[in-house]
């Protein structure tokens, strides 16, 4: 089977979790600017109350991550349950996001609130991805 195959039979929630990967990768390669804007001698990004611009590089590298993850994931596992694509999705579109506030602030590390997501984002994303590779595994499998 070919990529342009593999991608014509998707469907349904594999499908989207393709699309919100090469979104995911969009933002990624959008986001290179900021991580230039991050490192750059002047620091343009302390002006807009950047603290920690290393934070700035992890969420950009986390967005492409997270892209080739979910479209991975949506092309190998079509046959995969829906809710484990959306689990995969929801911690895969979340976990980058939580080097946001961290640009700004380290104190979030000890928010009751972004603890509680932190730890719902990585769990979906772990149960989701295991979920999608036993359904991989058992298709292969037979």
């Amino acid at each position: 089977m070919t990529a342009q195959t593999a991608l014509l039979a998707t469907t349904g929630s594999a499908l989207w979790l393709v699309v919100a990967g090469v979104w995911s990768l969009a933002l990624g390669g959008v986001s290179g600017w900021a991580v230039a804007a991050a490192f750059h001698p002047s620091q343009m990004l302390r002006k807009v109350g950047v603290e920690h611009p290393r934070r700035v590089l992890q969420l950009h590298l986390d967005w492409i991550i997270m892209g080739c993850v979910m479209v991975a994931v949506g092309l190998a596992t079509p046959t995969a349950p829906g809710w484990a694509h959306a689990l995969v999705l929801a911690g895969a579109v979340v976990n980058p996001l939580l080097f946001a506030p961290l640009m700004f602030s380290s104190g979030w590390y000890t928010n009751r609130a972004y603890v509680a997501v932190s730890l719902a984002s990585f769990t979906a994303l772990s149960a989701g991805l295991v979920v999608c590779a036993v359904s991989l595994t058992a298709r292969v499998v037979g």
